[in-house]
């Protein structure tokens, strides 16, 4: 199929000879002399490129990549100008034109501009495809039973930038990717049931950081330094997601990302209690056993996050009025933005924003986001353009503006969980589809980790309480009763609380501003 070319210039009728040199050479074109007709055209029609003049009558180029841009966000536009005034070729470029040429052009210059263009995605496809598979057998070799905590963040690392890299390539690659992502995973789930009991017992420094230690580990060295200090949570958030809007902080902010490895379960009543309580759940519910219990509704054990937050900064010798706000409605975060100024009168602040693990659950159950987030990229492309519009970001654009240090992180991730494997429980087990708790679990070995002895993961006990499982790769748990039902219902959506890189390896990123 021809490629499409729109050519808008009010002197169309001189380009006929241009016109039949990208005709010959197999491109269809469409040329209008004015900017009203083209941004008709692009309403109604499909094109893979826009040439458009800069000084035309009416309404001249800006004004018509405007309206391109606001019909079609994506599609490449090339000025073409008499004009090399630096401020039109910056009001221009912000207008996020794809390149422009000064006036006259010739066929061989819009021919080598077009293809350079329309190549640019194909040609980026293949340099990364060929770049993969050069990698491919490293990665592999590096998965093994040998492989260490510091290493799997690395191949995770990898595997996530693979995963951005590739996502518009071929499908066939992408399951080569995908493949070696289970791989990883298999791997990683047997080395997490051997090592993370023994990480408990090692002392910071000794292990790698877990969910306890990423207050004293990144915030509070700040707040030694004297710095305004700000602590963002965003719930539920996986590396790749993280990288898609780090792209868009780079603007305000030098970024420097490492990572942490969550508890489990990789849920939030416990690895995020576990990041503002500065402990582990079994020392959480003793040390607090009048606000944190494993009876009712596990949604009530998130209700004394700034309580905690308190009794950490004060254990660490911080004596300071800090500031905590919890966001889990557009509103509540408007509101947020209008008030940040006073969060800054103080020496440290903590928001958690809510919103990325409400879609997670909000996808799970809902046909209209399955059609619009059918997979992992998609998903990634719908959380990107949340954050893109969101007062997430014009906060962190304010926090830029009056020199504040932001601590950035997330509690846990999630994995897309395609596989389902039967649990056996009583009645008063737990609900969660990649982790449970109980009396007397019992699941497939290689699709679970089963904890005998919750004290051995710092996991409390509790009433009818005396194990826990978590699944492993890509599983979710589904009881024999009901099986099919059940099977289906949670197949393909994503879910978190068990062992995985995507659940467990997690950013946590200072943000200092330019």
């Amino acid at each position: 199929m021809s490629s499409k070319i729109l050519w808008a210039d009010d002197e169309i009728d001189q380009l006929k000879a241009h016109i039949i040199f990208l005709e010959e050479k197999g491109f269809e074109v469409k040329p209008v002399s004015n900017g009203e007709d083209a941004v008709t055209l692009i309403k109604k029609n499909t094109y893979d490129i826009v040439f458009l003049d800069e000084q035309m009558p009416g309404m001249d180029g800006l004004a018509t990549l405007n309206k391109i841009k606001t019909a079609q966000p994506s599609l490449p536009v090339v000025m073409i100008t008499k004009s090399e005034e630096e401020s039109i070729m910056d009001e221009a470029i912000g207008g996020k034109i794809s390149d422009y040429l000064i006036k006259p052009v010739n066929p061989n210059q819009i021919l080598l501009t077009t293809k350079r263009i329309l190549d640019r995605k194909r040609i980026r496809n293949e340099k990364s495809a060929q770049s993969y598979l050069q990698s491919f057998n490293d990665i592999s070799s590096n998965i093994s039973k040998q492989t260490g905590w510091e290493e799997w963040i690395q191949i995770y690392r990898q595997l996530s930038q693979w995963d951005i890299d590739l996502e518009d390539g071929d499908e066939g690659l992408r399951q080569v990717l995908m493949d070696q992502y289970q791989q990883a995973n298999n791997t990683f789930g047997k080395f997490i049931e051997q090592e993370y009991p023994y990480w408990l017992d090692d002392e910071p420094g000794e292990r790698p950081v877990l969910s306890p230690d990423i207050i004293p580990e990144y915030v509070l060295p700040h707040v030694e330094e004297g710095n305004k200090t700000v602590f963002i949570v965003i719930d539920c958030m996986r590396y790749d997601q993280w990288l898609k809007f780090e792209h868009q902080l780079g603007n305000f902010f030098s970024i420097e990302t490492d990572f942490y490895y969550s508890i489990l379960p990789t849920a939030t009543p416990y690895s995020r209690n576990a990041i503002f309580a500065g402990m582990f759940p079994s020392e959480i519910a003793s040390t607090y056993s009048d606000m944190w219990q494993m009876k009712g509704s596990e949604n009530s054990l998130n209700q004394h996050e700034e309580d905690f937050f308190n009794a950490q900064l004060k254990r660490e010798g911080y004596d300071i009025n800090a500031k905590y706000e919890k966001v889990l409605r557009s509103e509540e975060g408007s509101t947020l933005l209008d008030r940040i100024s006073n969060y800054l009168q103080v020496p440290l602040s903590a928001f958690v924003y809510n919103y990325l693990d409400t879609l997670v659950h909000s996808r799970s159950d809902s046909d209209v986001l399955k059609e619009l987030a059918p997979d992992v990229p998609a998903f990634r492309s719908l959380s990107e353009t949340w954050f893109e519009h969101s007062t997430l970001l014009q906060i962190f654009q304010v926090l830029a503006e009056q020199g504040a240090t932001v601590v950035v992180t997330t509690d846990h991730g999630s994995v897309r969980a395609m596989r389902d494997t039967k649990v056996f429980g009583d009645r008063e087990t737990s609900t969660n589809l990649r982790y449970k708790f109980g009396r007397n679990l019992n699941a497939e070995q290689d699709a679970a980790i089963i904890v005998r002895e919750p004290e051995k993961f710092k996991l409390p006990t509790a009433d009818r309480v005396n194990n826990f499982i978590f699944a492993k790769e890509d599983y979710y748990f589904v009881y024999p009763t009901n099986y099919h039902k059940y099977q289906n219902r949670y197949k393909d959506t994503f879910q978190h609380g068990g062992a995985s890189l995507e659940e467990m390896i997690l950013p946590v990123a200072t943000l200092t501003p330019k």
